[in-house]
C-alpha cells in the first residue's frame, strides 16, 4: 500500500539525531525531546489551492532532509514503518 499526501501535506520518516556532538560530548536521550526533529521527505502533496483556484507549490522533493516541530504532525504506521504527515507550513527548515 502507498500513501499519497493531499493538499499541502508532506509525508516524513524520522531520522535519528546524533547523540554525540562534534566536540565529543555525549548527549542523553532526554536532550533531544524538546528540539525540532529531523526527517526525510518521503512524498509531497500537490499543494494547497487558494480561493482563486491557484495552487501554491511545495518546494520539497522526496529525499530532502527537513526540520519540523515536535507536535505539528499526525503519526501513521504502514507495513511496520512509522511516518509523520505534516502540513507544509509546519516544516521549519530544509537541510543542505
Amino acid at each position: 500500500m502507498q500513501i499519497y499526501p493531499l493538499s499541502d501535506r508532506v509525508l516524513l520518516r524520522g531520522v535519528e539525531a546524533e547523540n554525540v556532538t562534534k566536540s565529543g560530548i555525549i548527549l542523553p536521550a532526554s536532550a533531544n525531546k524538546e528540539r525540532p526533529h529531523m526527517y526525510e521527505v518521503i512524498a509531497v502533496g500537490p499543494g494547497k489551492e487558494d480561493e482563486n483556484g491557484k495552487v501554491t507549490k511545495i518546494n520539497l522533493v522526496p529525499g530532502d532532509k527537513v526540520l519540523s516541530g515536535q507536535y505539528s504532525w499526525d503519526e501513521v504506521e504502514l507495513d511496520g514503518n512509522k511516518y509523520k504527515i505534516v502540513a507544509y507550513e509546519y516544516i521549519l527548515a530544509k537541510l543542505a
